[in-house]
């Protein structure tokens, strides 16, 4: 059996797409990390005991933490379904909306939840730069926010930090680092 990445639906070994939502089924590589997945929130992971006090993927020095992989999550709080997780792992992950006839698959699929349309297909990517979490617009039509800040600028990486409110769109999603 195969979990959908997208709603967490069993499909056979065989399958290509998901019987339930029709995502594209992918297979992972045990050494590479898994993409961003939707949790919902009655589905959500019991936090995992931890040898020390520390996530593993951060480290200290001089007081400041330092992200080497994410280990984060977006929860929607004012959009479709509010309370819905994305749990986001690995490199980075892109937010956007599901585009199969296109070949747009992003880790943070927003397609059920944006009745509107307002979230592009490939709308923003947050992912660890030097040691820390940013937000990146890529190119969106209507814009991703910070703190109800200015508008990220196209390839322009922003911090965002534990408790930062995102908006993509007419989405709003809040930005929280897991294990801390």
């Amino acid at each position: 059996m195969i979990a959908c990445t997208n709603c967490g639906t069993n499909n056979l070994a065989s399958s290509q797409f998901c019987d339930e939502c029709g995502t594209k089924l992918i297979r992972f590589d045990s050494s590479v990390p898994a993409p961003a997945v939707y949790v919902p929130p009655s589905k959500a992971p019991i936090s995992r005991p931890r040898e020390n006090s520390q996530s593993p993927s951060m480290s200290e020095s001089n007081g400041a933490k330092s992200v080497h992989s994410m280990d984060a999550k977006l929860v929607i709080e004012r959009g479709g379904k509010s309370g819905a997780e994305f749990r986001l792992v690995g490199p980075e992950a892109i937010i956007g909306r599901w585009d199969a006839d296109n070949g747009v698959f992003p880790e943070v699929d927003l397609d059920t939840h944006d009745h509107e349309a307002k979230v592009s297909r490939r709308h923003a990517r947050i992912k660890v730069l030097d040691g820390k979490y940013v937000v990146e617009d890529l190119g969106s039509t209507n814009g991703t926010y910070i703190n109800r800040g200015r508008r990220l600028l196209p390839g322009m990486p922003q911090p965002v930090d534990d408790g930062d409110e995102i908006i993509v769109g007419k989405t709003f999603l809040r930005f929280r680092v897991v294990g801390e």
